[in-house]
């Protein structure tokens, strides 16, 4: 009887630890047991290359599946939520350093495009692949590449 109550307590302590500490903790530990897990991307999100282009979000959500997935670029998307607005990829097949390619969409038709990973290497060699494929689609803003004419006259 005694071993029956301790039982039943640890049961009750670990679904009120689940209930307290939120479903996602359960969720996050599968995925990470599964492989899949994209929260050290979100951890390093702060540190993200960011770079922001004149495409609507579904059109450069698209785009950007399409430059990961060119014959020659070895990216591979192992995770992707329309919903959280995400990509998350291993630089290769057989190099899995995940980087996660995040959307924002912003006012004007743009969309925020930012590139996070644990590993600097891997963020700037995506972001080199995704910026300059997208930046051959779009004309750069008013904003970007422009240069300040008293400046050119100096040179």
């Amino acid at each position: 009887m005694k071993y029956r109550n301790q039982f039943f307590l640890a049961v009750v302590g670990c679904l009120i630890s689940v209930v307290l500490l939120g479903c996602s903790t359960v969720k996050e530990i599968g995925k990470g047991f599964a492989g899949v897990s994209t929260q050290v991307l979100e951890d390093n999100r702060k540190d993200a290359l960011k770079k922001s282009f004149a495409l609507d979000y579904n059109r450069c959500y698209a785009k950007v599946k399409e430059i990961l997935n060119e014959k020659n670029k070895e990216a591979y998307i192992y995770a992707q939520d329309t919903k959280e607005k995400l990509i998350a990829v291993y630089l290769s097949v057989t190099d899995t350093t995940p980087v996660g390619i995040f959307f924002t969409e912003q006012t004007g038709g743009e969309t925020l495009i930012e590139i996070s990973s644990p590993s600097i290497y891997a963020k700037e060699e995506i972001a080199n692949r995704i910026f300059t494929g997208l930046g051959a689609l779009v004309s750069p803003g008013p904003k970007e590449n422009k240069i300040d004419v008293k400046e050119k006259s100096r040179n």
